[in-house]
């Protein structure tokens, strides 16, 4: 052999030697890790409870007056995330009907507890969807040695769907309070004894509170080269007060604004993206204008399990606003209605009404509604709102008809229009479509049943757009050219002649504003 051969006979061997050494390191490192890493729940627990993007209702503890050993805030804090994630790995339990995540949180005595409620709802062919909205709970003993706590959790706000196969057979809303006993096991909180003690029939009082939208005259607005994306990088507080201006200007009073579930974050609220929707108030409020918050834009989920996140993205919102001169109040949502085909009417009606009580219960001031897509949904939970709002975009000539069909079901309840208009659209997409001059009359024609009826308005809207967003009108063309065109003013700055019946002041001659 070689002397070439052998050096490189001898270089594999060499090479060989040093790839077997690295991987029984590597081997022994892992395990090595793994074993020192047995405590973290992040890699014990299977359904990887994050509790801050999972699983948020309100909670509030009574003072501490517990016997046995004084309480410290770091335990307080440890008893109160593992009793939390407790309820929400039960629910999953029950909504899957798997003990996964169970043994994490439960006591051998409590696991069998639930495996038998799994056992009866797998034979019965059940499912149950529940989530709890609030907890008031108070600490009652702390022994010496830190291992044990009991406590009485008060009025938990439940909500359970329970299904037999595909079928919704009952919706429960309860009020009830638990006594809880906790073990300190292997450094985590597990669920000892969990036992309702008490339960009633949880009915939110439906409360209203006086308000007359009647001088309502409005629109609802997106800065031009911003739609729907109005508190991203380009915001620009100078041109929403020019824009405010030719508002204000027009004889109108009041604007919609809307905000986007997921782009403020979701449960955890943008700070940069609040300041900004605090900046658009301020605006407003120097140009005599009133505001309309649209909550939970873009939001489609409503699953049971996400509604305390929905609860905690709501109330930062509303009580950093709710003392805002500006405020005119809520809209919940811009046309749920829409969703009752994917979603279910029965689950989004749920939510839109646990919302509600949520909201009244965050700001008792400042009036609510929810935006329906047409005047045949509007009276949906209406008993519940301060005023019932809708959207019109059929033909004039039947308006009439669909609000005095409207206003016998809601007895006195006030009625807003909160989106109205017509595009200016005519082009290769849609060659009948309408020219400015039909718009204008449209405009025309809706502001005299308007004033016929004292009927508060806010039209679609200020502008023209040279781009919409697929997830506004989907990706056919027709439907995007279309939207395009509905506003007052056209993408060259210049007024159309519809302008001149932005409110039911008649405006001067369109130019350039």
């Amino acid at each position: 052999m070689s002397n070439s051969n052998k050096n490189i006979l001898r270089g594999v061997i060499l090479f060989s030697y040093v790839l077997v050494i690295a991987l029984v390191i590597y081997g022994v490192a892992a395990i090595f890790s793994y074993l020192n890493t047995g405590a973290d729940r992040s890699t014990m627990l299977h359904t990887e409870v994050e509790q801050i993007d999972q699983y948020l209702p309100q909670l509030q503890w009574s003072p501490l007056r517990n016997e046995g050993r004084p309480m410290d805030t770091e335990n307080l804090k440890a008893i109160e995330e593992d009793y939390l994630d407790a309820w929400y790995v039960k629910h999953v339990a029950f909504m899957t009907n798997s003990m996964t995540g169970i043994d994490d949180f439960y006591t051998e005595s409590a696991r069998e507890n639930i495996r038998n409620v799994i056992s009866i709802n797998s034979e019965s062919n059940t499912v149950i969807e529940a989530t709890t909205l609030a907890h008031h709970p108070t600490l009652e003993f702390f022994s010496e040695d830190g291992q044990i706590a009991v406590l009485t959790d008060h009025d938990v706000i439940e909500f359970k769907r329970i299904f037999t196969g595909e079928k919704l057979v009952a919706e429960v809303n309860e009020k009830s309070t638990y006594k809880v006993t906790l073990l300190l096991e292997d450094g985590f909180w597990r669920i000892r004894h969990l036992v309702r003690v008490k339960s009633e029939p949880y009915i939110p009082s439906a409360s209203t509170i006086s308000f007359n939208p009647e001088e309502i005259k409005g629109i609802n607005y997106y800065p031009q080269a911003t739609p729907w994306n109005m508190y991203g990088d380009n915001f620009d507080r100078t041109i929403i007060a020019e824009d405010f201006q030719v508002i204000s200007d027009a004889q109108l009073n009041s604007i919609r604004v809307f905000v986007p579930y997921e782009d403020f974050g979701k449960s955890t609220v943008s700070e940069e993206k609040l300041d900004k929707l605090i900046q658009v108030l301020d605006v407003a409020d120097s140009k005599g204008l009133k505001v309309l918050i649209t909550l939970f834009d873009f939001y489609g989920d409503y699953s049971v399990l996400d509604w305390t996140l929905t609860q905690r993205h709501a109330s930062t919102i509303i009580n950093t606003l709710k003392t805002h001169n500006a405020l005119l109040g809520w809209d919940i949502k811009n046309e749920p209605d829409l969703d009752f085909e994917n979603r279910g009417k029965e689950l989004v009606t749920a939510w839109l009404n646990k919302m509600i009580t949520l909201v009244k219960s965050q700001d008792p001031d400042h009036p609510v509604t929810i935006g329906w897509s047409n005047a045949e949904s509007a009276a949906i939970l209406n008993e519940q709102l301060d005023f019932v709002s809708f959207h019109y975009y059929e033909k004039v000539e039947d308006l009439n008809e669909r609000y005095t069909s409207l206003k016998s079901k809601v007895k006195n309840k006030p009625v807003v229009i909160t989106e109205y208009g017509m595009s200016s659209y005519s082009g290769i997409w849609n060659p009948f479509g309408n020219s400015e001059e039909d718009q204008a009359e449209y405009h025309k024609a809706m502001q005299s049943i308007f004033s016929e009826n004292d009927l508060p308005f806010m039209s679609w809207t200020l502008y023209d757009f040279s781009e919409i967003p697929k997830e506004v009108v989907g990706r056919l063309p027709w439907r995007q050219n279309a939207q395009k065109h509905f506003g007052f003013i056209n993408e060259e700055g210049v007024k159309k002649p519809s302008f001149k019946h932005i409110s039911t002041t008649e405006q001067p001659p369109s130019s350039h504003y």
